[in-house]
């Protein structure tokens, strides 16, 4: 897949870094503020804000960190709506419970 993302993920990866701006700006932090609290650069910061997609993970959960946000990172794929889905799907296969 290389560094390009496709359109709708790219979509995605901006809506992040717009939101992670925005609690910057709420808070009236400057990107140097925040780049020295997560020690990265302020051009990494500001390439998170961007919605960059080459930055990794770690970069993301340190400016987070920074904004006090941290937590939000465990809402990724909690609830997991498809896969309990299927798990379901499958449970209905049974024809009666197991004997006990």
């Amino acid at each position: 897949m290389g560094n390009k993302l496709p359109g709708k993920l790219q979509l995605k990866m901006q809506t992040v870094g717009e939101q992670i701006k925005l609690a910057r700006l709420r808070r009236n932090l400057s990107i140097a503020q925040i780049a020295e609290r997560a020690t990265a650069s302020e051009l990494t910061v500001s390439r998170v804000e961007k919605g960059t997609p080459t930055v990794s993970v770690g970069i993301y959960l340190r400016v987070l960190y920074a904004l006090q946000l941290d937590d939000d990172i465990l809402c990724l794929a909690k609830d997991d709506m498809m896969g309990k889905a299927l798990q379901d799907l499958g449970l209905k296969t049974r024809k009666r419970a197991a004997k006990k």
